[in-house]
Parts: structure tokens; sequence; C-alpha cells
């Protein structure tokens, strides 16, 4: 009977860079879109969460 274990290194770097590149994609995209299309989204998900907003 033969086990394998995996590097902690290797099972750590891939969730790092995935949350990374999702970072730089979620600043890139709010970063080129209109500023109504932010306010809109931002707006309708604070009141899916019954936050106020105005």
């Amino acid at each position: 009977m033969t086990t394998q274990t995996l590097s902690t290194t290797e099972s750590k770097t891939l969730p790092v860079i995935f949350a990374m590149v999702l970072g730089v994609a979620l600043l890139g995209l709010s970063g080129m879109a209109q500023a109504t299309v932010l306010h809109d989204a931002a707006h309708d998900q604070r009141h899916a969460m019954a936050f106020p907003c105005h």
C-alpha cells in the first residue's frame, strides 16, 4: 500500500493566485464600467441585503 502526499506549497499557491487574479479582474472591470452601472449594481445589492441606502 503506497500513499502520496501533496506538498503544502503547491496546495497553497493555487488559491492565492486565483484570489489575486479575481481581485485584479474586479478592479479592472469596475475601473472600466460606467459610473451609473456601478451605482445600479451596488444599489440593487444593498436592497437585496435589506441594507438601507437612501
